[in-house]
């Protein structure tokens, strides 16, 4: 699932080539698509029609677009989801699902999704921040993310510092990519209970976690397949940089010992056994 470098590489995209403009029709080609959207496709069409994107917003791994309508569109792409953008001449990808024109002319704002997972909607009165969002956290590229009060509640919790990582209440947009490699770079093994953190400690993970997404983002993000590209569908170059995540039966890029694969909440986690050994 694309996580916050991943959707704030699109969302620079779609700032660039959506604000300003007035949507001419909207055309729903899937259901699914829109299913958080409970009024319908019709709905869906008839409040966005006419109505003038004015910024493109985000909070952790959700978009938004602010509509003069004081409304917005919200966006999630899910495991497989592309929000494109093509020449009204362009062919129609095989998982498109909807497809926005505007009233230039000019290029279409396409959702294309494989696996459906993804979705869009329209959260009435929503611009400012979309009330369907807004009990997730902030994330720690925000300028409002509070350090201290984050430190508060992480050491305040009997968890594990990957699953808190992850939790999206705690702090938005980390997933399993970017947690494991800030872990590694924290040399912090995921089991690390969080109520034994020191606040030191804390605030250098918070520092490695900064660091790899900004990398992150002036990489583009990370493709491992087709499915994860920007806005232009080009994919992003930051799995050149990995240094934990998918490195199975590697040499540790600091120490040269053989990274280790675990299992993890139906997922897998990454981790060196000598600059990260598991707690006692």
């Amino acid at each position: 699932m694309p996580e916050l470098p991943e959707v704030e590489t699109v969302r620079m995209g779609l700032a660039e080539w959506v604000t300003g403009r007035t949507v001419a029709a909207v055309e729903v080609r899937h259901p699914r698509a829109i299913r958080r959207h409970l009024p319908g496709d019709a709905h869906f069409a008839a409040v966005l029609t006419g109505r003038t994107i004015l910024d493109v917003a985000r909070r952790g791994k959700y978009l938004w677009l602010p509509l003069d309508s004081g409304d917005a569109v919200i966006a999630h792409l899910g495991m497989s989801g592309q929000l494109l953008m093509q020449p009204a001449d362009a062919a129609d990808e095989k998982h498109l699902r909807v497809r926005f024109t505007f009233t230039d002319g000019g290029p279409q704002l396409r959702f294309v999704d494989q696996r459906t997972f993804g979705g869009l909607s329209v959260s009435e009165g929503g611009a400012e921040l979309p009330g369907e969002i807004s009990h997730i956290a902030r994330d720690p590229m925000d300028p409002l993310f509070d350090d201290a009060a984050f430190s508060a509640r992480l050491r305040g919790r009997h968890t594990e510092i990957k699953r808190a990582l992850l939790d999206q209440t705690l702090i938005s947009g980390v997933g399993n990519i970017y947690a494991d490699e800030a872990l590694w770079r924290a040399k912090l093994h995921g089991a690390r209970p969080t109520d034994k953190l020191s606040k030191p400690a804390v605030a250098r993970l918070l520092g490695h976690v900064r660091d790899v997404l900004s990398e992150a983002i002036v990489a583009g993000g990370t493709s491992f397949d087709e499915l994860y590209v920007d806005v232009n569908g080009e994919s992003g170059y930051f799995d050149r940089s990995l240094n934990a995540y998918g490195r199975e039966g590697e040499p540790c890029g600091r120490c040269g010992a053989i990274m280790r694969r675990e299992s993890f909440m139906n997922r897998s986690s990454f981790s060196c056994p000598r600059c990260q050994p598991k707690p006692r």
